[in-house]
């Protein structure tokens, strides 16, 4: 159900044929986009509280250009989502070819960079091994944003980073026994820390002395300054790889 519940807004526009001001294909399937999805599905389809991101999901991105249009005309009406019967043939392949564009069909999504010579920026150069690596592999928290974003956004999550700092925790047991990670899930009784070689604790607060927390430094800003641009997609292209086959020496 990757294109979830859509709001009656959505529907506004259902009745009567849609006729779409621009002969470009582009700028009709934008148009056609914002008229339709945007309202649930996000102005850059990246989702929302009303309906997932049909951008960056693999279920979206690996159908056939048939099967969305099949999608479109028929909706999923248990998730809440309408089906447009009511769309042309041609406005529905502007909308999808609108799609792809978005989800960097036609910009290119191809990774430029040698991840052999990424490796050696990763952990010589960028420094990124000392805040992403348990070992020799690449934290969860990296290899999974890696998986679920293209080429562009990593790269500019590099360049421009945001989100708070990480916050550390040393535990201490009735037993003796002291657990050290980052902090991945907390509530009132317990308390999840992962530690620096990917191991999961979850500890119940009953049974600690005392927890000692502590928060992280921020990822650093100035790796545009530090890297030029070979350095940049080389890290990007090594980045993609661990993260797409974790298993790759």
């Amino acid at each position: 159900m990757f294109l979830g519940a859509i709001g009656t807004a959505l529907c506004q526009n259902s009745n009567g044929k849609y006729s779409s001001p621009s002969p470009h294909p582009q700028l009709r399937g934008k148009s056609i986009f914002e008229l339709r999805c945007a309202t649930c599905h996000g102005l850059d389809g990246l989702g929302s509280e009303h309906a997932p991101d049909v951008i960056r999901r693999t279920a979206v991105r690996t159908l056939s250009d048939q099967a969305l249009l099949t999608l479109i005309h028929d909706g999923i009406p248990p998730a809440g989502m309408p089906g447009f019967a009511d769309m042309g043939k041609e406005d529905g392949q502007a909308l999808v070819a609108y799609l792809r564009f978005l989800q960097g069909e036609s910009a290119g999504n191809s990774i430029a960079g040698d991840p052999v010579r990424g490796r050696d920026v990763f952990f010589g150069k960028a420094g990124c091994s000392a805040c992403h690596s348990r070992g020799q592999f690449m934290a969860e928290d990296l290899s999974g944003f890696a998986r679920d974003h293209q080429v562009g956004e990593i790269r500019e999550a590099i360049l421009r980073p945001t989100g708070g700092r990480p916050e550390t925790a040393t535990a201490i047991a009735l037993d003796g026994r002291k657990f050290s990670g980052i902090i991945r899930n907390e509530d009132n009784a317990s308390l999840q820390l992962q530690d620096g070689d990917g191991g999961f604790y979850l500890l119940m607060k009953s049974s600690l002395i005392s927890v000692q927390r502590k928060t992280g430094e921020p990822m650093p800003v100035d790796f545009g300054q530090r890297l030029n641009a070979t350095e940049l997609d080389d890290l990007v292209g090594y980045i993609l790889r661990e993260a797409r086959a974790p298993n790759v020496p």
